[in-house]
C-alpha cells in the first residue's frame, strides 16, 4: 500500500468534514465538495472510500451528539487527528470502522446521493 500524501487528502478531508456538521447543508455546500473532489487526483469512489476509513472514524461521534459541532471543524486539528489516527492504524481497524459503517452510514446515505449528482452535473459541463 502507497502512503498516504496528506497535501492531497488534506482538501478532501476539510471538504468531506462538512458531512459531519450539526446542520443541514445548502446546495453551495454540496457543490464546493464536488469541485473540492473534482480538482483532486481522486475518483468518486476513491473518495467515498477515503469518507468512511479516514473521516469517519475520526468525525462520526459529532453526529451522535445533541448539540454537535455546526460551525465547522478546526482544520489544523482535523489533519492532526486523521493523520495520528492513520499513522497508528491497526489491522483490525478496517474491520471496526466496517461494523460502524454499517451501523451509522445509513446518516450520510442522502448527502452521498446528492452530491453525486451535482458532481456528474459539475463534470459534465
Amino acid at each position: 500500500m502507497k502512503p498516504i500524501n496528506i497535501k492531497e487528502r488534506t482538501p478532501i478531508w476539510i471538504a468531506l468534514s462538512d458531512f459531519y456538521l450539526d446542520t443541514e447543508l445548502q446546495d453551495s455546500d454540496f457543490r464546493y465538495i464536488a469541485r473540492t473532489i473534482l480538482e483532486s487526483p481522486y475518483t468518486f469512489e476513491e473518495i467515498k472510500n477515503i469518507n468512511i476509513y479516514e473521516v469517519f472514524p475520526v468525525l462520526q461521534i459529532n453526529l451522535l451528539q445533541p448539540a454537535g459541532e455546526w460551525a465547522g471543524f478546526n482544520e489544523k486539528w482535523l489533519v492532526e487527528v486523521i493523520t495520528t489516527r492513520l499513522e497508528a492504524k491497526s489491522s483490525i481497524d478496517n474491520t471496526v470502522v466496517d461494523i460502524q459503517y454499517k451501523k451509522y452510514g445509513w446518516m450520510q446515505e442522502d448527502y452521498w446521493v446528492r452530491l453525486e449528482s451535482i458532481y456528474h452535473e459539475i463534470r459534465e459541463k
